[in-house]
């Protein structure tokens, strides 16, 4: 998160003032069409809901009690000056850093929030190896030869080791067993895309020596069904899903534009082409809410038109819901059903692009206090 909020650029002040309207009339078309037809009556589902989520380093509050929903189907902006948080912010709700209060809830369940009971956790891990030995003890104090003490000790290690993987994965059995003891942990970002949240990055994170598709089967991990076993003696299970997500990556890649480049190395793909593979890849998990860190940032102005009519036709066709960090304001106000504003950590302002651009809070946040 950068300190310096000097770096807001014309195209934001632009937009701030007022003056997109003339700028991004093919931003707005493409809202335009991605909006579905006969909206409903009902108010749509709220997806993820942050309720006074706070984050300090230190001295420094990063984020202080944001309340922040994002309604099914919707794409919401998060916008702001350099500085004003919105990384953090968005890293807390990836699950990538845990809160300092507050919680998030995502598809309506508890996923982020601080710790609750982390201290018995522990004892979920020892306690099983502690049984087997008792146990062993009390049977080797009847027979009296040793041997039960030894095969207990191996026995109980074997629990331990079991027990401890199963707490580094975190899988739904584990899951469970925690939730009977009352016990809270945030979830991880492997935890929330499992869960349904897919995103892309402010810097391009792609595996750069492996190719457009074998990025994309990575994005495909947390949905495959077959095991290590599985893959250690390719079973026709495992053939037959392998074949099939490798022609759904060759589709993921046509969706965003990169048809044909399935075979290309990632670092040899040109940088908007980088920024539409991440795209895919982030899609391949199946999220039902994508997060977007500057999606069209470096990108020429042709290319942010063109990456700015995909995410409209990402809600349109796959039905995702969208939350976006961006500086280029043309992009923001002409695709964005709801703009969050964020300043020195706090909320400042929300509603449509319209009532944002004319808040004057912003206008101060982005423009600075007039002259007296």
């Amino acid at each position: 998160m950068s300190a310096d909020r000097g770096n807001t650029n014309a195209t934001g002040e632009a937009a701030v003032t007022g003056g997109v309207a003339a700028e991004g009339g093919a931003t707005t078309a493409a809202a335009d069409a991605a909006a579905p037809a006969g909206k409903a009556a009902a108010e749509p589902r709220i997806l993820l809901r942050a309720t006074r989520v706070t984050r300090q380093f230190g001295g420094l509050v990063a984020v202080r009690e944001i309340d922040f929903d994002i309604p099914e189907g919707a794409i919401v902006s998060l916008i702001g000056p350099n500085g004003a948080g919105k990384t953090t912010f968005f890293n807390v709700l990836a699950g990538v850093t845990e809160p300092t209060a507050g919680r998030v809830d995502f598809v309506g369940r508890r996923m982020i929030a601080r710790p609750v009971r982390a201290w018995l956790e522990p004892v979920i891990w020892l306690l099983p190896s502690v049984i087997v030995g008792l146990i062993a003890a009390g049977l080797d104090t009847v027979e009296r030869s040793g041997r039960l003490a030894s095969l207990a000790a191996i026995v109980a290690l074997l629990v331990l080791i079991a027990m401890l993987l199963m707490a580094s994965i975190r899988s739904d059995t584990y899951r469970r067993l925690l939730d009977r003891m009352g016990i809270f942990r945030s979830a991880r970002p492997n935890d929330m895309v499992r869960a349904g949240l897919g995103r892309t990055f402010q810097n391009i994170r792609l595996f750069q020596n492996m190719t457009a598709s074998e990025n994309v089967l990575v994005g495909m991990h947390t949905r495959l069904r077959s095991t290590p076993l599985d893959a250690l003696l390719s079973t026709p299970r495992q053939r037959a899903e392998e074949a099939r997500s490798r022609v759904r990556a060759s589709e993921l890649l046509a969706l965003v534009g990169l048809e044909g480049r399935d075979d290309t190395v990632a670092r040899n793909l040109p940088y908007g082409d980088q920024r539409r593979l991440e795209l895919a890849r982030a899609i391949a998990s199946e999220p039902s809410l994508l997060l977007l860190d500057e999606p069209t940032a470096g990108m020429n102005p042709r290319e942010t038109a063109d990456l700015t009519a995909l995410i409209a036709r990402l809600r349109r066709d796959l039905g995702l819901t969208i939350l976006l960090i961006e500086h280029d304001m043309r992009v923001v106000m002409g695709i964005s059903d709801r703009v969050t504003v964020l300043d020195h950590g706090e909320r400042i302002a929300e509603g449509t692009p319209d009532e944002v651009r004319r808040d004057p809070r912003v206008i101060e946040a982005y423009l600075g206090a007039p002259a007296e």
